[in-house]
This record gives C-alpha cells, structure tokens and sequence, in this order.
C-alpha cells in the first residue's frame, strides 16, 4: 500500500506525476473544485458577518468519497493544486472536505510537470497560505454577488438567460465604449507627398518624403497641396545632409499570460480559449517519444516575467552552443520598472530549451507545435543579445523644403535569428544609392496624395486582453473566461477577428451604466483586483473587502428594481419562410447554438437548423454551400441541398475553379488548391 497521497487537479497530470514520484506514492485528482457556493442559493449570511456557505458540488460526491478512502489510509497528503490562488482555494477545500487530520496533511506547489520540479517540491511542503486562500474567497464572493443579484435583474427587465458579473460587465463597457468611438468619429482630410529624384549613376529612382522647412509640416487640403506644389515648381533637389548611425532593438520579455493571447492571436489566429486550451496540454503534459509523459512548458498562468536562474543559465549555455557567445545576452531581460508582478510565478517558457521544437513535433499535433514553437522561440530570443542595424538618414533640400529618406539594414540579427515580430518582418527601407553632401537630384515627379483619418480599430480578443491587463481589470485565470463569457451570452459577435457590439449587448450595458455605474467603471473594478492582492500580501483583511462591497450594490439593486423599466428585444429575422405557416423564421439560442424558429409559437412550432452559409455555390447542383459540423463537433462544408446533393468538404471551398483542370478549388492557409490531388495546382490567395 502506497503511504503518500499527493492529489492533483486535472486527471491528464496523474500518470505523470505517478511515474516521476514511483510505488510509495498514489497520484489521484480533483477535477478541479470540490466544493462552492448552493446554485439555489445566494450561499453568503450577510446577517453572520458574510459568512459563506459551501456545499459538495453536485457530482462530485463519488469523487470525494474515494479520496476519503484513499487519504485515510495514506500516512502523508500531499495536496498539489495548481500554484495560484485558486489551487491554493481548491487544496483549502480539499483539506476540509476530506476530514483528515491537518497535522498529515501539506501543500506542494510546482511551475513545471518535470521530474526534477516534482521531486523538489515533495523534499519542500509547507503549510496552505490563506492569504491566498482569502485573496480567492473575496474574489469568489466578490462575483457571487454581482451575478446573484444583478442577473435576475436582467431576467426581470430584459430577458431570461442573461447575466452580469464584475469582470464581465467592465469588459463589455470597453467594447460598447470603443463602438462609441467609431460610431462618433468625422475622418478628416491629409495628404502626403512623395518626390520621385533620379540618382546620378543609378537606374532605380528614389523615394523621398516630404517633411516641411525647419519643422514637419501638415497639408490638410487639396487647396494647401496645389500651393505647395506651386512653390516647388522648377525646385533643384540637392542632398543637404547625410546621417550615418546604428540602432540597437532589444529583445522581448518572455511570455506571460497576457503576451502569449495576444501574440498568439496574431501570428496564429488563435483564440484567447484555444490558447489556454493548448498550453494547459503542454503545461499538463505529452507523451514524447522515448522520454514517456512530460510537461512541456511552465505553469501558463502568470503576470510575471521573472525565469529563474536554472532556466536562465541553460538558455544562455544553449544559445553559446548554437548561434555563438557573441548571441548570449550581455544583461538579464529585466521587467519594466512599475509593472506589477506576482513574482512566485516565472514567466511562460520552455522545460527544457534543448527540446527544441523540430525535436519533438513527431509527438505535438498541428497546433501544439506552432503554440510550442512560439513560446520557445520567444523565451530563447529574450536570452538573446540585441539586434543592431546601421541606419541612414538623407535631408534633400527644395527651396525652403525639406524631403526625407530613412533606411536601415540589419548588422547584427542577435535574437530576431530566433525570434521576430510583424514589424520586425516588413521589409525595410534599404538604401542602395550612394548619396553625399552637395549632390544634385532630377526630380522625375511629385506624387499627391489624399488620405483620411481612421477611426480607432474594433477591438479584437487580443487587443481587448491587452486593454483589460493596461486598466488592471481581471487576472490571467480571468482573461480567457471572461471574453468566452460575454461572446456565448451573445453580447458581444466575432467577425474575423473583430469583436462587435450586439444590440442585447447595447441593452445590458445600458442598464449596468445606469443603475450599476461603479460595476462597470474600468477604474473602480481595478481598485478591486488592488484589494485583492492587498489580501493576498496579508495587508487587508478579505471580510473587509466583502462589508464594503456588499451594502452599496443591495441598494443599487434595490433602486434599479424600483426605477428600470422593460425592454423588449425583438428576435433577428432571417431570410428563411416557415414552410408550415409562410411568416418568416426568427433565430433563436439553444444549448447547440443558434436555430431557426417560427414566430408563431405555439400555434405554429416549427423549427429547423440553421447553417451559415460561406457565399459560394456549390459545385455539384449550384444551391449554396453551408457550414456544419460533425456530431463530435469537427467542422465541414456542405451543401444546403443535403440529402439530395451529397457533396462536402473539409476545407474551405472557394468560388474560383481551378484554370488548369476546372475544378473547385479549397483554401489552405495562404493558398488556394485544386481539389483535385493529382491536378497539383495552386495559386496565393488574394
């Protein structure tokens, strides 16, 4: 009989902790919470000082029951949760629910799945940290509240199925508040203007900007551009200034929560829940050929950007090896001076930077090599000495103006060998004439031309991330929920890859901006989150948080179901007619997704499925092509004619027919192929 018990979260991390930690130890896992708050109840005694009350989750009462069994016979526990607050509150459940005695039972905390970690870890137990614990509590009761009792508010006002809570609600007001922006924005007119000057000796011409006289210089009109482009008339172009230099670009910080949403959003077109789906996998563990289940990345869940010196020096010594000493940052890649860090956590990287990922991509599926590919690349380059370029600045004068030219060319790739951003991969402004002092130019022409202002970007789950983390609002457990939270309430739509408000989504922020405004102010749901670490650190007691908290929004509450009156939200319309009764179909919600329904309900009941349809025909019968999907969710193309027309697809089909052969060609990635294999031909889509 094993005389240690160590009880993890997920499932997927027993096998392997088993296999690191051998006979004496028995690995079995919580499936995350083990108790919370009644569902049928508010589950906090406000008239108890807030007291809260916590129940066995429904479903979890077998579960429990065998880790009673097995924690009864185990000499030692070894309650080993994820290492943040919620694990912490998870382990603080588990010693309670489990009816032990507290002197056999200890907390283990590991930021990698490896041998080594795991191993240190059992060699160092502690006691549970309830600042930790209480830092969670407040957060918990904190959103219990908001939802108990704002949600049946909107059930009441709006319609059944709604729901608000802390993080959610100020989320959704930066979105509604950014298509404010838009909706209000007046573009406005600007012009450039570019002089295209022959080189002596040089066949290709030159590009050069114009800048002003002795500072830069706006042209707002077409009025304004046409008396410029008078006093430049019969202009001699000469080089009044040549600037040779070097510009260094340091490397990035590695991940944190945070930078692997938005970077892989991206540069992979993730979405934030696919992200953290994927690196819980390489966090958990995979089953690498020859070296059996093995976590791959650190713990995925952190602010901080702190790697310890272990993993410092083995990245240094990888990069010596590979690239060369001169390629070995000179400095630790320090966080930037203010930022806030919960520094028990590293930053995202690698478990071993020699698993390089052409090593291992014969064990990762598609898209946990390119998420793998992306935090190793990043946290190699953040070792890394800088990038140095030799730039070229060039002053021509024309009269009074001054137009410009700016070049660089990389001297030195240092991390951007391993690791580069967007901009990082637009080609540069190369300079290939050879341009001096008092040299004269022929100008070929002059090229106008107008432009407007833009409004200000849709947010995207990128750009959003990046705003909540810059406002303070939520944490890295809180991002990915969060925005998943408000696009299935359908407040919010996804199209490509930007967010839009809906008009539910209009309604509710409405209502929250009216009766609830400190909920949904960016500013007062950041002060929280500062209580919370208050509490956490120890400086701020949790009941403190919760008593200040709770009597402000019972009488806002209180005031809103007095004051607010109903709105109705009519359904969307479709196309589609109801076959049964000819008034047109409404789309409706159900646990599947959206559907189509009759209005005349319950006279008339029918309903059907509702495909998207991708605009293309089909190239069977000519009807349209939809989307569906499989029963275990796998997404296709298929005809809308289905059953009469049988055709389908897995990858996108596109209206353009392969010019080689004629048949309908699919897109992949970048490209479009001909459908037909043994055809072979492709083209760059447009």
């Amino acid at each position: 009989m094993a005389k240690n018990l160590v009880i993890v979260e997920s499932p997927a991390k027993v096998k392997t902790i088993k296999k690191f930690l051998g006979a004496n130890y028995e690995v079995e896992a919580s499936n995350g919470h083990v108790r919370d708050f009644p569902k049928s109840q508010f589950g906090i005694d406000v008239e108890h000082d807030y007291e809260p009350k916590y129940i066995t989750i429904r479903g979890k009462g077998e579960l429990l029951a065998n880790l009673r069994r097995k924690a009864k016979k185990a000499e030692h526990i070894y309650l080993a949760t994820d290492p943040d607050r919620e694990g912490e509150a998870i382990s603080w459940h588990l010693s309670l629910a489990l009816k032990e005695d507290p002197a056999k039972m200890e907390r283990i905390t590991f930021n990698e799945i490896t041998k080594t970690a795991v191993k240190a870890s059992i060699k160092a137990p502690r006691q549970l940290d309830m600042n930790l614990v209480d830092a969670q509590q407040a957060r918990r009761m904190l959103d219990r509240m908001v939802g108990y009792s704002i949600s049946p508010l909107l059930w009441a006002k709006v319609k059944r199925g709604l729901s608000a809570g802390r993080v959610q609600s100020a989320a959704l007001r930066i979105i509604c508040d950014r298509e404010d922006e838009i909706n209000a924005f007046i573009p406005e007119e600007y012009w450039s203007l570019d002089a295209s000057l022959a080189v002596p000796g040089e066949k290709r011409p030159l590009a050069a900007h114009f800048y002003g006289t002795d500072k830069k210089m706006a042209i707002h009109s077409r009025e304004e551009m046409d008396a410029l482009l008078a006093a430049l008339e019969g202009k001699t172009y000469v080089v009044t200034d040549v600037k040779k230099g070097e510009r260094t670009k340091n490397p990035p910080l590695p991940f944190t929560t945070s930078t692997l949403q938005q970077e892989a959003s991206k540069v992979l077109n993730f979405s934030t829940q696919k992200t953290m789906r994927i690196a819980q996998q390489l966090y958990e563990g995979i089953d690498i050929k020859g070296n059996g289940t093995v976590g791959v990345i650190s713990y995925l869940r952190t602010d901080s950007t702190r790697i310890s010196e272990e993993a410092d020096s083995a990245a240094r010594a990888y990069i010596s090896g590979t690239y060369g000493e001169n390629y070995v940052s000179l400095a630790p890649k320090a966080a930037k001076s203010g930022q806030k860090i919960q520094d028990a956590h590293e930053a995202i990287r690698p478990t071993d930077i020699n698993r390089t990922p052409s090593d291992i991509k014969d064990s990762l599926t598609r898209d946990q090599l390119r998420l793998y590919q992306l935090i190793w690349r990043r946290f190699t380059a953040s070792r890394m000495a800088p990038a140095k370029y030799s730039t070229t600045s060039v002053h021509i004068g024309a009269g009074e103006y001054t137009f410009t030219v700016s070049a660089s060319t990389i001297s030195f790739d240092g991390f951007m060998s391993v690791y580069q951003e967007e901009e990082d991969e637009k080609k540069g402004n190369v300079l290939k004439a050879s341009l001096e002092e008092g040299m004269t130019l022929t100008l070929n022409e002059l090229l106008p031309e107008q432009h407007f202002t833009q409004p200000p970007a849709h947010y995207t789950e990128a750009s959003l991330v990046k705003a909540m983390e810059e406002l303070g609002i939520g944490r890295p457990s809180t991002y990915s929920p969060t925005i998943t939270t408000i696009l299935a309430r359908r407040y919010v739509a996804k199209e490509q890859k930007n967010l839009y408000v809906t008009e539910l989504g209009e309604v509710v922020n409405h209502i929250m901006k009216e009766a609830f405004p400190s909920i949904v102010d960016s500013r007062f749901t950041a002060m929280m989150e500062g209580l919370l670490d208050c509490v956490e650190a120890g400086t701020v007691q949790w009941k403190t948080v919760v008593r200040n908290f709770y009597p402000d929004l019972k009488r806002d509450v209180d005031a809103a179901q007095a004051e607010l009156e109903k709105v109705d939200i009519a359904d969307e319309v479709s196309d589609e007619v109801c076959e049964l009764c000819g008034r047109r179909m409404v789309f409706k919600y159900g646990p599947h997704g959206r559907f189509l329904a009759c209005p005349g309900f319950p006279e008339c009941r029918n309903t059907k499925p509702y495909f998207e349809k991708i605009g293309v025909p089909c190239p069977k019968c000519g009807r349209e092509i939809v989307i569906k999907k499989t029963k275990k969710g796998r997404r296709y193309y298929g005809c809308e004619n289905n059953p009469e027309c049988d055709f389908m697809s897995w990858p996108r089909p596109s209206a353009r027919k392969c010019p080689k052969c004629g048949s309908y060609m699919v897109e992949k990635g970048s490209r479009l192929l001909c459908s037909q294999e043994s055809c072979g031909y492709s083209e760059k889509k447009d």
